[in-house]
């Protein structure tokens, strides 16, 4: 099974952005897609695969959350 976070572009410098996600910064390569700064995507190994909307990417968090407090 693969998985993607989401997370918000911090900063972009040519096709790497700093991305938080859920508090951690992780560089992530945004070569397939063209996000600006303040704008989500979906992190998968190490790559953003898709611009998203704020509140899609909030569903996404908050499941994340409600598996980890089942755990």
């Amino acid at each position: 099974m693969c998985v993607a976070i989401p997370g918000r572009v911090t900063e972009i410098d040519g096709t790497t952005a700093r991305v938080d996600c859920n508090g951690n910064l992780v560089n992530v390569n945004v070569g397939l897609v063209e996000p600006a700064v303040g704008q989500y995507v979906l992190v998968h190994a190490g790559c953003a695969i898709e611009v998203m909307e704020k509140e899609q990417a909030q569903e996404i968090i908050d499941l994340f959350a409600d598996l980890e407090a089942m755990a």
